[in-house]
């Protein structure tokens, strides 16, 4: 197929694929979807090998958000019945932490419900950070705190944060049919407080909220506009009691279709499988691992999540292998360059892009993919977390 030859070209020379190449990978037909993943597959291991990083989330503090994101079984108003716990303390998190390093996690990522974290929380945030680096020095922690204001992110990069998590979600034209609380612009001005403290930004999106295809495109470039290090890619999960909960539109074939056109547009990040891999991707998963190479590790925040110990047999049995704390996860020129673009000499252009790159010709025009029928709930796939931080019971890891 001429398009994915021209995608794998682009990929290896950190070029950025048009619009229109990236919305005929999400309208190739399920008949096409391994020729997808195989191409995308070589753009992922010229970058990254057959490495997969593990990452391990750590709830800080759960539930009573007075956001109003309806993805999310912690909003306001939320029916759902999930852990609700305020904040954890430094020893229980850094206890919580060392459950996932000890399963093979490098990065621990401390995430608490809210607007956003005020100047106490982030001392209290700082106070667990140093703690789970005095257990273990090498381990990367990544914090998730919401809105950030004005100098907090230097003060959690003094603490010893590596990096800071803040999704765009979707598409800045539909973010307000999901949020109302907050904006897009508010999201993206934490990213680039992030940015400008020395962070190394994760930022990502959630599939499977009634988005289009060309939502999709649109959230995943201005993700490469923001040159985020790390891409998580989220497929929702859909919580009863949630107002989205009867929103049930991805196969499989489309979830590997997406992780395919977001390593085709940021070919040299790190794109991470992040909440709903085990609900929508199901025993499909071993094949995202060409396209991902990154994980979760154990259960999510407010859901349960594959056995850690089933994790760790997938990646091996798919001929992959976990990163060691002591490998670096990026391409070497990200890191030479972190701050600047994507690592180019140049610094522009937002992740993955090539330097002196130009304007790519539109690809052919195709014929969009049949609609397929709806998929069939599984909610027997959709467990709320009773274990782990929060509880007495052991964390899954």
């Amino acid at each position: 197929m001429d398009l994915l030859n021209t995608l794998v070209d682009k990929g290896l020379r950190r070029e950025s694929p048009t619009r229109e190449e990236a919305l005929a990978v999400l309208a190739t037909s399920d008949d096409d979807v391994l020729d997808v993943v195989a191409a995308a597959g070589k753009v992922r291991r010229h970058w990254f090998g057959r490495r997969v990083k593990l990452n391990y989330l750590v709830n800080l503090k759960s539930g009573l958000c007075p956001e109003d994101c309806s993805y999310c079984s912690q909003r306001l108003g939320s029916k759902a019945e999930i852990l609700k716990y305020t904040w954890l303390k430094p020893d229980q998190a850094s206890a919580a932490a060392a459950a996932g390093v000890s399963g093979g996690a490098k990065r621990v990522c401390l995430v608490a419900s809210g607007r956003g974290p005020t100047d106490r929380d982030v001392d209290r945030v700082s106070d667990t950070i140093k703690a789970i680096k005095e257990q273990n020095e090498s381990v990367e922690v990544c914090a998730c705190l919401g809105l950030l204001s004005d100098g907090q992110a230097e003060r959690l990069r003094e603490a010893g944060a590596d990096a800071y998590n803040h999704n765009l979600n979707t598409s800045e034209s539909t973010y307000g049919d999901i949020t109302t609380t907050h904006t897009y612009a508010d999201r993206v001005d934490t990213v680039n407080k992030a940015h400008a403290a020395g962070l190394s930004a994760c930022s990502g999106l959630i599939a499977g909220m009634g988005e289009s295809d060309e939502d999709l495109v649109d959230v995943v470039f201005s993700l490469r506009e923001l040159d985020p290090d790390s891409v998580p890619v989220n497929f929702l999960i859909p919580m009863e009691g949630t107002p989205l909960a009867k929103e049930w539109h991805l196969t499989p074939q489309r979830c590997l279709r997406i992780l395919a056109m977001t390593r085709f547009v940021c070919p040299d990040a790190e794109v991470r499988i992040a909440g709903g891999r085990e609900v929508h991707l199901r025993t499909m998963q071993p094949l995202a691992l060409h396209l991902a190479n990154s994980i979760f590790l154990g259960d999510y925040l407010t859901s349960e999540g594959q056995a850690g110990h089933a994790d760790l047999e997938m990646i091996a049995d798919a001929g992959f292998e976990v990163e060691g704390a002591g490998e670096v996860t990026l391409p070497e020129h990200r890191v030479a360059a972190r701050g600047g673009g994507c690592g180019s000499p140049e610094g522009g252009g937002g992740c993955g892009s090539h330097a002196g790159g130009g304007v790519c010709a539109p690809a052919p025009a195709q014929e969009p993919a049949a609609p397929r029928p709806a998929e069939e709930p599984r909610t027997d796939l959709v467990a709320v977390r009773r274990r782990g931080a929060g509880t007495d019971l052991a964390p899954n890891a």
